[in-house]
């Protein structure tokens, strides 16, 4: 059969957070201390993002970069950029100056969206850049980080008080577009970008629905940094399945520790040392499974007999 409109549908995460809009209107979406916000309000400002990215002349193709914890803002952008067909470049938020300098002029960022809690060290790459490669400069601050925005410049929720409050259709066409950019770090040599596409991000999410079987209305903590290839595509696997992504502005073994005792949290991942924080803070037996996937290095057998024993899977 030929790929023509009525035979084809274009495979992109985007329709997932429609879908989860429509279905799981005033569900949680989102936890982040006392902010709490629905499906439907997630959705919105999505749309209320994008409008803004436009009206920022950002085009299809175009990079937009972030360099954020993992906020609302950071689930927010995994969506509102690509529904506009343009990438997202996820910044390494532990990197020197220099190599987000070279980030940012190779990758061609037309827009950096900056979490103020990297005030210092995101002004000290752009001062590293040619005014030329410069890109226009969006500053995060919330509850948790109220930092004040440079004079002049814009702050991240003023985009949400201009842009157009008319829902964005996603603008994609072709899921072999780019959904997002990625640079390797730790590694010889200059960070080297690697791209994904709208049709390998939905596979990808899909898999990890399947693959850990995780149902409908999962609540995920956000352990796992989203800048860390676009956090496995699990910002698109726990909105496919209408779930609560819990968010978590710093990784530490109390915060881990008050999400856990606070939320009915069923899902979690880290690399190795993240296991060991959790069980380093001597927690008690969990009240209810969860489930923790972890990669980057084989966890060692005393630290997955101890999670065990939290009743962690």
């Amino acid at each position: 059969m030929s790929e023509t409109r009525p035979n084809n549908s274009v495979l992109s995460p985007i329709g997932f957070l429609t879908r989860s809009a429509n279905l799981y209107s005033e569900r949680t979406a989102i936890v982040y201390g006392s902010l709490r916000r629905s499906w439907s309000e997630l959705h919105r400002r999505c749309c209320r993002l994008a409008a803004a990215l436009i009206e920022l002349q950002v085009r299809r193709g175009d990079v937009v970069s972030i360099l954020s914890p993992n906020t609302p803002a950071m689930i927010e952008a995994h969506f509102a950029v690509p529904m506009i067909a343009a990438i997202l470049n996820a910044v390494n938020t532990r990197l020197d100056p220099a190599s987000m300098a070279y980030i940012l002029s190779h990758s061609e960022s037309r827009i950096f969206l900056v979490d103020q809690d990297y005030l210092e060290v995101a002004s000290e790459a752009l001062r590293l850049l040619p005014a030329s490669d410069r890109p226009f400069v969006i500053w995060i601050s919330d509850d948790q980080s109220p930092g004040r925005c440079p004079q002049g410049e814009v702050e991240y929720e003023q985009l949400f008080v201009a842009a157009s409050a008319v829902p964005v259709l996603p603008l994609i066409s072709d899921e072999q577009d780019p959904i997002a950019l990625n640079y390797t770090s730790g590694t010889t040599g200059r960070p080297k970008g690697v791209l994904y596409h709208h049709r390998g991000a939905y596979l990808n999410a899909i898999d990890n629905i399947l693959t850990w079987s995780i149902p409908k209305a999962a609540v995920f903590l956000w352990t796992l940094p989203m800048f860390h290839c676009n956090g496995w595509c699990f910002p698109w696997s726990i909105t496919a399945v209408g779930g609560t992504h819990v968010c978590l502005r710093s990784v530490s073994a109390q915060s881990i520790l008050a999400e856990l005792k606070s939320h009915p949290i069923t899902h979690l991942c880290g690399a190795p040392v993240v296991m060991g924080m959790i069980v380093e803070a001597q927690m008690e037996r969990l009240e209810r499974p969860v489930a923790f996937a972890t990669a980057g290095s084989p966890p060692p057998v005393p630290i997955l007999r101890e999670m065990s024993g939290l009743d962690s899977k």
